[in-house]
């Protein structure tokens, strides 16, 4: 007898994954790495820069201009986005927080869209497990709902996921309205009006976010699993009219994208010489971990029903991401927007598990962060008491100038995130029973701790070695008294860095100066004598990155006339 899916569920299994600790979960994977820190380098503080010369009306909103360099991203809405919140924010409430706030949302919209992505695909008759001879298969809706509970939690779980959500950077962005649009496409044959705009949220979103190309791919991928393989229970649009829909939004957000002129090609060459590929397959390894190994389970398992939408609208968002990837001059941020997908994939493995491989997985993510953690507390303790001495010096010879402070908050989040991953291993390893998603709360939450340990305990130093705080603050105390700031050098992040955390106002600099200071990286040094005249400026410092002695600022002060 041939099963019609490779799934066999009991309704015993596909129980709800208590809500109180999914939220507790995502709310602390979320928040850590955006409350506490500072603009890092370099595409956070570059981004940051262009938002406040948009929200200070220092820049075209649809040429954002930053000294007259544009963005390295070709992006607008991500930058209306941030300007926009720093605009709306209240008085005294920090530029770099307030230009978060629409990328928080954007990350929580990603955890959302992708759990009912989810939802909507387990929901068709393909996806369904097999029937009982006597009842007691899983019900349809429950067992829709743990894959859901299940691919969110592979989500969270993925490595590459943790520094490129929480950085505001056009990404992020790509990130947030891929999710939508592969939400709209799941939930379309079941659902008018909300995939409807969750689709036009996501594609038009893409286009005026760096990625017009990868939205119109997405939309015929997902027009053509609509008109192929419509689920027999559809209750929403026929597969025709939403086939069209999908179509006339994708054509929509085309023309958003040429008309604002946000449709730019950003590929590279695929040849290269063997470590390029060797390093993309490394890639590709860590950063999609551990959903890649589960995704590839799945279509082995589900081989016979690759063409079915459940499986062909996943496997297509990932392969257009992974195709992506490997013309793009930056493939982590393009691997970024198949993480939803692959992680849809990684959890319709679940139901095909044997006891075995459920087994393997627990027992090397329990060892795997629990040896994580336990590194990321040694080092801390290390840096606060010099016991064992080793961490603490080479803390000091990495970060040459930190001087550790305990702080009481980030060590009562970090000790009440240990305490709760020692719960969670003994309420994995103890005698409970089965759920669907069992498999992958280890994953979930040995990611949320070792992200949060970091982002606690470990913040300080690492705001020290990718902040660009200290070098600006050494030039603020050189630079008496103040007054504007001309350049000549720097880069965009370096740029970012003095207009945010100095406030200063930049010029680019003239035989006849406009303001009392200079700043130049010392590659520039030969050029101010040579071009700007050598009894013009006076040199007053040469201030040191602490961290990276390739991001050294030398500053000049006017000569007196």
């Amino acid at each position: 007898m041939n099963q019609p899916t490779p799934a066999i569920v009991a309704q015993s299994a596909v129980r709800r994954l208590p809500r109180t600790a999914l939220l507790l979960l995502c709310a602390a994977y979320v928040l850590a790495g955006f409350i506490g820190r500072g603009p890092w380098k370099n595409a956070d503080i570059a981004t940051l820069g262009y938002m406040l010369e948009l929200a200070d009306g220092r820049a075209d909103w649809l040429a954002p201009t930053l000294l007259g360099l544009p963005p390295e991203f070709d992006a607008l809405l991500p930058y209306w986005l941030g300007a926009w919140a720093v605009q709306l924010a209240p008085a005294g409430l920090d530029a770099a927080l307030a230009a978060r706030l629409p990328f928080i949302a954007l990350l929580v919209a990603t955890l959302l869209a992708t759990w009912y992505a989810v939802y909507y695909l387990a929901r068709t008759p393909g996806a369904q497990p097999v029937p009982f001879a006597f009842g007691g298969e899983a019900h349809p809706t429950d067992y829709a709902r743990a894959l859901a509970d299940a691919g969110l939690l592979a989500l969270v779980a993925c490595f590459g996921l943790a520094q490129l959500s929480h950085e505001t950077t056009p990404s992020l962005a790509q990130l947030g309205f891929t999710a939508l649009a592969f939400h709209g496409l799941a939930a379309l044959p079941y659902r008018s009006a909300v995939p409807l705009a969750t689709l036009a949220a996501g594609l038009i979103g893409l286009a005026l976010s760096g990625a017009p190309a990868m939205g119109t791919l997405f939309a015929l991928g997902g027009a053509l699993t609509l008109l192929l393989d419509p689920p027999s229970d559809a209750t929403g649009l026929t597969p025709r009219r939403a086939a069209a829909a999908v179509l006339a939004v994708a054509a929509v957000a085309a023309l958003a994208a040429v008309a604002t002129d946000a449709w730019h090609w950003r590929l590279a060459s695929i040849s290269g010489p063997p470590r390029e590929w060797q390093s993309l397959a490394r890639l590709l390894v860590w950063f999609t971990w551990p959903a890649w190994p589960l995704a590839l389970y799945t279509a082995w398992r589900w081989r016979g029903q690759l063409r079915r939408r459940h499986l062909a609208l996943p496997l297509w968002f990932a392969l257009v991401a992974l195709g992506t990837a490997l013309l793009s001059p930056s493939p982590d941020r393009a691997l970024l927007l198949g993480l939803p997908a692959l992680a849809t994939l990684a959890a319709l493995a679940l139901p095909t598990f044997k006891r075995s491989v459920s087994a393997l997985i627990d027992w090397f993510t329990l060892l795997f962060f629990s040896f994580c953690a336990l590194v990321i507390w040694v080092i801390w303790i290390s840096l606060q008491t010099g016991v064992p001495a080793k961490p603490a010096a080479n803390v000091a010879r990495l970060a040459p100038g930190f001087v550790p402070e305990f702080a009481l908050l980030p060590f009562l989040l970090a000790l009440a995130a240990t305490l709760a991953w020692l719960w969670l291993v003994r309420w994995r390893t103890s005698r409970h029973p089965e759920a669907l998603w069992k498999s992958l709360v280890l994953p979930a939450g040995g990611a949320t701790l070792g992200w949060l340990l970091v982002m606690t305990l470990w913040l300080p130093v690492l705001d020290y070695a990718r902040s660009y705080r200290p070098v600006v603050q050494r030039l603020g105390q050189l630079m008496t008294p103040p007054g504007c700031v001309e350049v000549l050098g720097l880069s965009r992040a370096q740029l970012a860095a003095l207009r945010a955390h100095a406030g200063r106002e930049l010029h680019a600099p003239s035989r006849t100066p406009r303001c009392p200071w200079l700043v130049v990286t010392p590659d520039a040094q030969p050029a101010v004598a040579a071009v700007l005249g050598a009894d013009t400026w006076l040199p007053v410092a040469t201030v040191r990155r602490p961290t990276d002695a390739s991001d050294n600022l030398v500053l000049y002060r006017r000569a007196a006339r």
